[in-house]
């Protein structure tokens, strides 16, 4: 089995999400799909996951301009998850932050 989640997303907007609604995000393999990603979330954690949402986020092309030239190149393509989790469970990494 290859490695599923890859870290947890914490930023300002995800923190707020989480502590409203008991969603969390993590950045996750681009080949994995919604049923791994409960999976390994509920075995990771010891949760009940209810609902994944994911997001595929393209490469954006970056153009450098340089003394030496000019360079084309691209930045990473990732996917993330968003999980639900069953009323009144939280994930102890999220709520240290």
């Amino acid at each position: 089995m290859h490695h599923i989640l890859i870290r947890p997303l914490i930023t300002e907007k995800m923190t707020n999400i989480s502590a409203d609604q008991g969603k969390y995000g993590f950045m996750v393999n681009p080949r994995a799909n919604k049923i791994e990603i409960a999976k390994a979330i509920e075995e990771k954690f010891s949760v009940h996951v209810t609902n994944v949402r994911t997001i595929n986020h393209p490469g954006k092309s970056k153009t450098v301009f340089r003394k030496s030239g000019r360079f084309v190149g691209s930045t990473s393509k990732f996917k993330k998850a968003i999980v639900t989790l069953k009323k009144d469970e939280t994930i102890e990494l999220f709520d240290q932050v």
